[in-house]
């Protein structure tokens, strides 16, 4: 499958797209939501790929807590049939370990498994693990094999331009990774010690892309369909990964595929609609914790800040964001957003700005 798209405006040729091929897994349309720690749980799974998310991959999952049989590592490798085609992301510095942790991803029956090697967070990055790996090409090429080697799945990795732009670079464990035998590399476009600040720098993706033939997936400031459509052009990627904009705002994956495969535009969600996100997030949170969605079923504390994402900006924000960091129960959700709902009804109804 592939489609010619001519973006509505564009003076440039039009965007071929063609759908992700990782190893049997096809990834259609080729709009990745990437990996967040403490976002991307279940639920944000499910409401990616209603809409319009082509793949979707579980949060960093320690291979440590794997192997050992960490309850609470294992709570990571839930998903239902509606994820489908889903990536587990493992990280860790421990060969041995990290092989144990791919199987066991794909006993639980991830389609792919994906290798952290861009978190940067000192926990993380301390053990030798994630972006630490951009400093260690020896490490990482052991690793990589390693998890190869124990997968019966193809194996991914998502790394960083670099580890502080002297230090490491995605050019080099792209070659790497393909040598050893992985099947993709999505490479976010800032180094670990930039974390999120700063813009991202896309050169280096397309660098990558020209070396390897292995499929390779942009990330980094991909926060409008525009954006979207300029990463295709300007890596020549095989895929886009967005992250952080989709939080709050699962809407972007429809806004994006009907841009990119139509040339239309799709208006924004309407508060009403976003409102219904909302409780739809609370209410399959509810579910999968509990099993029951009454008003006195209590949300896992992650909900707070999950929801509070979605009413960034609407009438009334300010103080409900306050709220939503303080509710235990699904009927707590409900009464705010009625409440939200009545504000978004007042005839002159101004929403709040961001930084509210």
């Amino acid at each position: 499958m592939s489609t010619d798209v001519t973006v509505e405006g564009a003076e440039t040729p039009a965007l071929e797209l063609r759908p992700l091929q990782i190893g049997p897994v096809s990834v259609w349309p080729p709009i990745i939501l990437a990996p967040m720690a403490g976002e991307t749980g279940s639920v944000l799974r499910i409401l990616g790929k209603r809409l319009g998310a082509g793949l979707v991959c579980t949060e960093l999952t320690s291979s440590h807590g794997l192997y050992y049989k960490n309850r609470r590592s294992f709570e990571y490798l839930r998903w239902t049939d509606e994820e489908d085609p889903i990536s587990a992301q493992i990280f860790g510095a421990e060969p041995e370990m990290m092989a144990e942790a791919a199987r066991m991803c794909c006993e639980a029956g991830a389609h792919l498994v994906d290798i952290n090697m861009g978190c940067w967070v000192p926990k993380v990055a301390k053990t030798g693990a994630g972006a630490s790996l951009l400093k260690d090409v020896r490490k990482a090429a052991e690793v990589m094999s390693a998890v190869v080697k124990a997968s019966t799945v193809p194996v991914t990795i998502k790394t960083r331009v670099g580890w502080d732009g002297c230090v490491g670079s995605a050019l080099e464990m792209a070659r790497v990774a393909e040598d050893v035998g992985v099947a993709a590399i999505a490479i976010h476009g800032r180094t670990a010690v930039q974390g999120f600040t700063g813009e991202a720098d896309w050169n280096p993706i397309a660098e990558a892309k020209a070396s390897v033939r292995i499929p390779v997936i942009g990330n980094g400031d991909v926060r409008t369909p525009q954006d979207a459509e300029r990463m295709f052009r300007e890596t020549g990627c095989d895929a886009v990964m967005i992250g952080r904009a989709a939080l709050g705002n699962p809407w972007l994956f429809r806004e994006v595929s009907a841009y990119l495969l139509d040339g239309k535009t799709v208006p924004p969600p309407t508060p009403q609609e976003r409102l219904a996100i909302t409780w739809e997030h609370a209410r399959l949170l509810a579910l999968q914790e509990h099993g029951t969605e009454t008003r006195e079923t209590r949300l896992p504390l992650i909900a707070r800040g999950q929801l509070a994402h979605y009413i960034l900006g609407l009438p009334g924000s300010a103080a409900a964001r306050r709220v939503m960091h303080q509710v235990n129960t699904l009927g707590d959700v409900e009464d705010l957003i009625a409440s939200l709902l009545e504000r978004c009804d007042e005839p002159q109804a101004v929403a709040e700005t961001a930084d509210s």
